[in-house]
């Protein structure tokens, strides 16, 4: 029997279900799996190559794969699982969650997990949901609502606005970023609800914000968090994304996690067997939910029987993650989302003025993108 290593993120959502399903595959005469999980901070920032030297599976998130593809550190899944399944599987996906993962025409990740921003409240707090900023920053002036800023998350979440608003980073009117008339609005628009927000909650990541909510009564409302389906309960539930205005495009970047399989790793058919039913309707329907998982599939987010178990959670923000933004898959990425979104909390936190930063957003975007090959889309 062929064994493997696989690097994962440490919480139930991104470890029990692939946990269980290699130990049913050992037992059922299948590959033998190994997982190590890693914090979401490390799965957020590490460098994919040296992953890919390490371990044979890769549980990802898209915009890691400019790096991954400059250095040559994946196996296209195409010659995994094959060129019919992937195109059936794209079809079936909810939202952009699949097509996140396909650059230069090939798929390089499957989407075991979909996920995105999405809002969340305690309704024993909060008697209406606010459907558009304008009401969230009203709403701010009287129950606490926090931003999502530690980390990455505070660009991820301008870039949600920006999108919100009707112009996704990237395709900027008067420029190749974001324009003033965009840009400016969302900084402000931040700054206004954070300076109104519970104390901590500024470097606090989602999962410390999920369980903060849950725990205590110090947060009624988050407008944007990446939406964890193992936090939804009768007393924490998830909703929509806010948009710009009544109807229009509900502003949220995708994120998720889809399974890679290294440059350096020999498929077996044994482990394409197990990747190819990790997909299948079976595990994506009930197995993966069963699990803490959250499901890639859109029959899954439709399932009525998947949404009672789940609160609701899956039919609740349907919308949003069918809207979502994907970020760029350019090499150097990575490290400018982590210097925008610094520059985003300096500016949030009231220390550098929305124009400088805005400057400076351009200027970071600019040289991250000139420096990298052109983007592969």
């Amino acid at each position: 029997m062929t064994s493997y290593r696989g690097i994962t993120w440490d919480h139930p959502r991104g470890k029990n279900a692939l946990l269980a399903a290699a130990s049913l595959a050992a037992a059922s005469g299948g590959p033998r799996i190994e997982w190590d999980a890693h914090s979401l901070e490390h799965f957020e920032s590490h460098p994919i190559d040296e992953l890919a030297n390490r371990y044979d599976l890769i549980v990802l998130d898209h915009p890691h794969l400019g790096e991954a593809l400059e250095k040559h550190s994946l196996k296209p899944m195409d010659a995994v699982v094959g060129a019919a399944r992937i195109e059936r599987w794209s079809r079936e996906s909810v939202g952009p969650s699949f097509d996140s993962y396909s650059v230069d025409g090939y798929q390089w990740a499957l989407p075991l997990d979909a996920a995105t921003q999405v809002a969340v409240h305690k309704p024993a707090l909060l008697a209406a949901v606010p459907r558009t900023w304008n009401e969230v920053e009203a709403l701010s002036a009287g129950v606490p609502v926090a931003l999502s800023l530690a980390g990455p998350h505070a660009f991820l979440t301008f870039a949600s606005i920006c999108a919100a608003f009707g112009e996704p980073v990237g395709e900027g009117t008067d420029g190749p970023f974001v324009s003033d008339g965009i840009g400016l609005p969302a900084l402000e628009l931040m700054r206004s609800i954070a300076s109104r927000a519970p104390a901590g909650t500024e470097s606090q990541n989602p999962i410390a914000l999920l369980e903060r909510i849950t725990r205590t009564d110090d947060i009624a409302y988050c407008p944007l968090v990446y939406g964890y389906v193992t936090y939804s309960s009768p007393l924490v539930r998830f909703t929509d994304a806010p948009s710009a205005a009544p109807g229009a495009r509900r502003g949220s970047t995708i994120g998720g996690t889809g399974l890679a399989v290294s440059a350096r790793a020999s498929v077996t058919p044994e482990l394409a067997d197990h990747i190819v039913w990790l997909l299948s309707a079976e595990a994506q329907g009930s197995f993966i939910p069963r699990h803490d998982g959250q499901p890639s599939s859109r029959a899954a987010w439709l399932d009525d029987a998947v949404n009672r178990e789940a609160y609701g959670f899956y039919s609740s923000t349907l919308a949003t993650i069918e809207d979502s933004w994907v970020r760029p898959r350019f090499a150097g990425y990575i490290p400018f989302q982590s210097a925008a979104s610094a520059i985003v909390r300096e500016v949030v936190a009231g220390r550098v003025p929305a124009e400088a930063g805005l400057v400076r957003l351009r200027e970071a975007f600019a040289a991250a993108t000139s420096a990298s090959a052109p983007e592969r889309v």
